[in-house]
């Protein structure tokens, strides 16, 4: 059963940036029960625009009979900082002003995010995580925990993500701000400021989760005739109209400017540097068709940190298909699992 908390922190928490936030919130979510020697944790870190339900969004990964089985595992998920799933973020109310953050609200960096679940994870007497996985933004967290704090994580599988976010994956977030700040109501306090801008810029996001052949398989016509209303055009708004309903317009722009942040070489001399830094053994999975991360990126990570391996996933869904194709993820990671000889934890 799938239970739902919020850890508080009640302590200046500084940023990377320099500012501060006078303390925060996090939600989490877990599955199954933590055993006596805290050994039996899935660590899972979501996407930019997910929340800590994992169940929800990566199913089939989660589940009795499935490769994690909450009869063996204690699995959680954190909302990240900045989120609008009950964790801290723009909209909630700034202890100081008594107000909601808005536009107040600090830039935040991954690390600062993995600094807040290192706090969650301490909070919880949990010395080692047995895995810590994640995809896209939620790789970028895995891997900077893994070199943040590399002594506290056992097993590291990153799936559709990187070691630096990209120029091109930069570009792609700026084009999506552009389209947010050019919306009229941006520059209010309200908590629906940027929303019609926020549709627009989930329409462009589409365009890098996917490629041309996925377009082309599931919004081809059935017909020569057309000369408007097509299945893409009506594709793109409903997603633009999905994200609408479930999210804002702060935390899209504090979220993308965080995945723009990271670089696992800052301060730490260079990439490869600081990738000989972790300890965990690791797993790097690719989505061979993926525009956003592609799998260069993954084969670069398996050549250069330590004890680390690679997979690669056949897709037509590009970036989603870290998403979609579970049963190759549960291959892939479960030929890890085996080749590492991974011990089975006791319940």
């Amino acid at each position: 059963m799938l239970n739902t908390s919020t850890f508080y922190y009640d302590q200046p928490f500084k940023l990377e940036s320099g500012a501060s936030l006078p303390g925060f919130q996090l939600r989490y979510t877990t599955l199954g029960t933590l055993n006596k020697k805290k050994d039996n944790v899935i660590w899972v870190c979501h996407a930019l625009t997910g929340n800590s339900n994992f169940v929800d969004w990566w199913p089939g990964l989660f589940g009795e009979g499935m490769l994690y089985d909450p009869n063996q595992y204690f699995i959680i998920c954190a909302n990240m900082l900045g989120s609008c799933y009950g964790s801290t973020g723009p909209l909630s109310v700034n202890p100081e002003t008594n107000q909601p953050y808005f536009h107040d609200f600090p830039l935040l960096t991954n690390r600062d995010m993995v600094r807040s679940f290192n706090r969650l994870r301490l909070h919880l007497g949990v010395e080692k995580i047995h895995t810590l996985i994640g995809g896209s933004m939620g790789g970028q967290h895995a891997l900077e925990w893994s070199i943040m704090y590399p002594d506290s994580v056992q097993y590291l599988i990153q799936i559709a993500s990187n070691a630096k976010h990209s120029p091109w994956g930069i570009a792609f977030n700026e084009a999506q701000r552009m389209a947010i700040e050019h919306d009229a109501t941006w520059l209010t306090n309200t908590p629906e400021a940027g929303m019609n801008g926020m549709r627009a810029a989930r329409a462009v996001a589409l365009l890098s989760y996917r490629n041309y052949r996925t377009y082309e398989k599931t919004q081809h016509e059935d017909t020569d005739e057309k000369i408007e209303q097509f299945r893409a055009s009506s594709y793109q708004r409903y997603q633009g109209e999905k994200l609408y309903r479930r999210f804002n317009a702060y935390t899209y722009w504090i979220l993308s400017q965080a995945m723009d942040s990271h670089n696992v070489g800052r301060g730490r001399g260079s990439i490869l540097a600081a990738l000989q830094m972790i300890k965990a053994k690791s797993l790097f999975i690719g989505v061979k068709s993926d525009i956003l991360f592609p799998l260069q990126e993954q084969e670069f990570l398996a050549k250069h940190a330590a004890q680390a391996s690679l997979a690669v996933v056949d897709s037509d869904y590009g970036h989603d298909g870290f998403l979609i194709e579970i049963s190759k993820l549960t291959q892939s990671i479960a030929s890890f699992y085996k080749r590492e000889a991974s011990p089975v934890v006791e319940r």
